[in-house]
């Protein structure tokens, strides 16, 4: 039988869960005023894809204020909790004072009355302060377009082989639509062209957060298409991209030989160009070298600035380890770097290195030393070939192995909480080990929609940098995907 409400233990779970991502975004004089006394009190599923949530509010003024100023922003972080397009609704009842005031500190924060220096509740959604703050709304934006915080320009590693690059994808967020448009870069696996385009679309939201911005890959923006055309929701579709002010596009070449979407492309192209709006693609390969692309979009693409950014040298890889070893609070010396730079030769690679000796000193207590550098590489390069070698069936039995579930529970549509969090990594499992479309994943999950497969990895990518649960499990799901490879 399908849920059809959540128990009041879930509902406050999943409060405390959306609290604590709402006090990342807002700031504190609106968090602390009109999140911590306005409780999620009801959450009921009415149909299969929406879950009805009732947010109770002491006071009309309250209930009026939530419903103007955030609640989209409510259900936009609701929806991600529950998995399910969540619609808000405020109710006018009893204050409840025993929620939770921040998701990390439920009893060390008591209950302040309001001092001199304290914004009045009047002006609580003034400019000052429901505006949250240009950093705010630039993170809120940045979160919704599924931009990643950690890709800036500021923790960019720069070199001779992917300076012009940098200072072409600094220039552009800077002055979006004005300079070099579009922006086309491309290179192998691993040298930085993702990281440069999260840094392009954050700091344009961060200088201004008011900007419209779309970031997708080409194979989302594929997906989205098929799915448009499908649902008679094309105009839709069209005036989405066709307004923005930014448009992001991750692996472009994805889209080569796909005559409805590369006509899509070709008119919003046009359509954004003509507008100064900006446009940024990166691809694997130059436009000449796209098999199957359209004459007409190539042109276009070269008509813009081209930039080949070439595979990171020794002192490249180096740099990118401190940088990311300090992101990670790991104390990585130089010799361990110069080490690992050795033996590792793509910035993707150097992650999945960081996430490895993280995870041993963290999990395992291990001290960070040579030898576990030593161990770490081992596994790294033993890791390699495992993508060829483990199926799908082999990821869905490690993680129903791991979390304790029924295959058939994990391939299945119930929603269970435990079953949720084992089935989104799975997902992100079969994206990032086997290198699935999300189409082939829906498939795999009782044939689910592509967008629920794009939700789940999405999900499980922000959790791995948070939740250290999370972390240990796909950490020590990988070893035994590495175990079975062999």
């Amino acid at each position: 039988m399908n849920q059809t409400s959540l128990s009041p233990a879930e509902v406050k779970v999943v409060w405390q869960q959306a609290c604590a991502q709402l006090e990342l975004e807002l700031s504190r004089a609106v968090y602390n005023t009109w999140i911590t006394s306005n409780p999620l009190t009801a959450v009921t599923f009415s149909q299969p894809n929406q879950a009805d949530c009732v947010i109770s509010c002491p006071t009309a003024f309250h209930a009026s204020n939530l419903k103007k100023n955030l609640s989209d922003q409510l259900g936009s972080t609701l929806s991600n909790i529950i998995g399910k397009q969540a619609q808000v609704s405020f109710k006018v009842g009893t204050p409840v004072t025993s929620q939770p005031q921040s998701a990390a500190a439920l009893d060390q924060q008591p209950a302040r009355p309001f001092s001199s220096v304290s914004p009045r509740v009047e002006d609580l959604f003034s400019e000052s302060t429901l505006q949250m703050t240009a950093l705010d709304r630039a993170a809120v934006a940045a979160r919704q377009a599924g931009l990643r915080p950690d890709f800036s320009f500021e923790n960019f590693a720069v070199s001779t082989t992917n300076e012009m690059a940098h200072a072409a994808a600094t220039a552009v967020s800077q002055k979006p639509g004005i300079a070099y448009n579009p922006l086309f870069l491309y290179g192998g696996v691993g040298v930085g062209k993702t990281h440069l385009m999260h840094a392009i679309g954050n700091n344009i939201l961060h200088n201004h957060p008011d900007n419209t911005l779309i970031y997708c890959t080409g194979e989302e923006f594929t997906n989205q298409i098929v799915s448009a055309i499908q649902t008679k929701r094309a105009i839709k579709f069209k005036e989405k991209y066709r307004s923005t002010q930014v448009l992001l596009i991750d692996d472009i070449q994805f889209i080569a030989g796909k005559n409805a979407v590369q006509e899509e492309f070709f008119h919003t192209f046009n359509a954004l160009t003509q507008q100064a709006r900006q446009i940024v693609l990166t691809s694997d390969r130059p436009p000449q070298e796209i098999h199957l692309l359209e004459d007409r979009l190539r042109s276009r693409f070269e008509a813009g600035l081209m930039i080949d950014i070439q595979q990171p040298t020794f002192e490249l890889r180096t740099a990118i380890l401190l940088i990311k070893a300090k992101a990670s609070q790991l104390p990585l010396s130089m010799d361990m770097a110069q080490l690992i730079a050795s033996k590792v030769d793509s910035a993707r690679k150097i992650e999945g290195v960081i996430k490895l000796i993280r995870s041993a000193v963290e999990f395992q207590r291990r001290q960070l030393d040579a030898e576990l550098i030593e161990d770490v590489l081992k596994t790294e390069a033993n890791h390699r070939p495992t993508q060829l070698k483990v199926t799908p069936q082999d990821v869905l039995r490690a993680v129903a192995n791991h979390y304790h579930v029924k295959q058939t529970a994990l391939k299945g549509k119930r929603r269970v909480k435990s079953l949720v969090t084992a089935r989104h990594v799975a997902m992100y499992l079969f994206k990032e080990e086997l290198q699935l479309s999300l189409v082939e994943i829906g498939r795999w999950f009782s044939n689910r929609d592509h967008t629920t497969a794009l939700h789940a990895v999405r999900k499980i990518e922000r959790e791995i940098l948070r939740d250290t649960q999370i972390q240990r499990d796909v950490s020590a799901l990988r070893m035994s995907l590495t175990a079975v490879s062999r």
